[in-house]
């Protein structure tokens, strides 16, 4: 991961900045950006305001001045998340493509624990990222990911409603007039859509069950073009398409997998782990799904249902509905399935080496500015583990690399 930074891996981080700078008015948010990028690439342990003002000023006395220079730009200069993020986007597209194609995008969410109750958006709720009820924010995330490499193009902060219909709370926290309540899945949506507007690289979307089992989601990310893999819950009910067309009887797929005998299990392997290849047991099988929305099961689009069984009893059966072409082969429909595996570990990333859970501040607009430097910076490290490690090339150190956060 620590990697020391060659010349030219400086003068690529240099052209990075000063292309992003173009989306910032003046010289001095071009300045504190760079600064405060250099502060979320550094090697400071904490990345927030304080520690990066005073990494970035050698004399005691200017820090101060310095702490209030970046912590305006952070939390109250006027400038665009939206230009900021699609730039980085746009920057991680172009390296990945010269190595392979860009098509997926993944949709989830993680939690950022807080304590108090004034940092905007905070409340008590479940997160995954502590698999539990806790007091934290969520960030609902789009990402755009390849067979090797994961990147966030995009983050939205999720507003519980005991914030958006607070309007003590909406004006301490600076939260914008047009700003109104949004469920996670809106918030997805609303980033699916800005991403098909700016015409980024993509043609699938992955999600896990706490979006898949929408079709509200689903129907919408189909209607606008693209297609999905999504987890859904064993309760789900679907029909299955038998010979000739005919739909069966409407049943969960949990009970779907029942009808399913061993003999149509097939070990499908997907990647090369660090130690071992990565592999499980599926079965495939054509059918519709059978939610109410008023069109009749007859004219829906047939999809496949994938059932990935346990290895072991200490695992659950896992169910995805998918409109992956009937041409793809059962080898390649599991790999683009598993292509949200490096999600998790991106987020371990963020937080854990570029400080995407330390901001301080309490504001939507901080909030939102801090999460977009951390994109930027993100999307560099993205870009420069991909000249470095190359998917055809083996495994061996590289003769140049960065010495940050990867």
């Amino acid at each position: 991961m620590a990697q020391e930074l060659d010349a030219a891996a400086t003068g690529r981080l240099e052209q990075y900045v000063a292309r992003l700078g173009t989306h910032l008015k003046d010289h001095r948010k071009r300045e504190s950006f760079a600064i405060y990028a250099f502060g979320i690439l550094g090697e400071s342990g904490r990345k927030s305001v304080e520690p990066i003002a005073a990494l970035a000023c050698c004399d005691p006395e200017r820090t101060k001045n310095m702490h209030d220079k970046l912590l305006h730009f952070v939390g109250r200069a006027n400038w665009s998340d939206e230009a900021i993020r699609l730039e980085a986007a746009r920057y991680v597209c172009e390296a990945l493509a010269q190595r392979e194609p860009v098509t997926t995008w993944v949709v989830d969410d993680t939690g950022f624990l807080k304590q108090g109750k004034h940092s905007v958006g905070v409340q008590r709720q479940y997160t995954g990222s502590a698999g539990k009820v806790t007091n934290c924010q969520i960030g609902v995330s789009l990402e755009l990911a390849t067979a090797t490499q994961h990147a966030p193009m995009d983050f939205e902060l999720y507003l519980p409603e005991s914030w958006t219909n607070d309007p003590v709370r909406r004006q301490e926290a600076r939260i914008p007039d047009d700003v109104k309540f949004k469920t996670k899945i809106d918030l997805a949506l609303t980033m699916i859509r800005r991403a098909i507007r700016v015409q980024l690289p993509g043609q699938i979307i992955l999600a896990d069950n706490a979006y898949g089992e929408s079709c509200e989601f689903r129907q919408t990310v189909w209607g606008l073009g693209l297609d999905y893999a999504v987890g859904i819950r064993s309760q789900t009910k679907v029909c299955r398409i038998g010979a000739h067309g005919r739909l069966g009887t409407p049943m969960t797929v949990a009970d779907v997998a029942r009808t399913i005998p061993r003999r149509q299990r097939r070990t499908v392997r997907w990647r090369e782990g660090s130690k071992a290849t990565l592999r499980g047991r599926f079965s495939f099988c054509r059918v519709k799904t059978t939610h109410d929305d008023g069109e009749p099961i007859e004219d829906r689009e047939a999809q496949w249902l994938v059932i990935e069984w346990p290895r072991d009893d200490d695992e659950r059966t896992k169910f995805y509905l998918t409109t992956l072409p009937r041409r793809m082969s059962h080898k390649q429909i599991v790999r683009t399935i598993k292509e949200r595996w490096r999600t998790e570990r991106m987020y371990e990333d963020l937080k854990g080496e570029l400080g995407l859970d330390h901001f301080e501040g309490r504001s939507f607009p901080g909030w939102h500015h801090h999460v977009s430097v951390v994109i930027c910076c993100y999307a560099f490290v993205v870009a420069e583990r991909a000249r470095a490690f190359p998917p055809s090339a083996r495994r061996k150190s590289p003769s140049s690399a960065l010495r940050i956060a990867a």
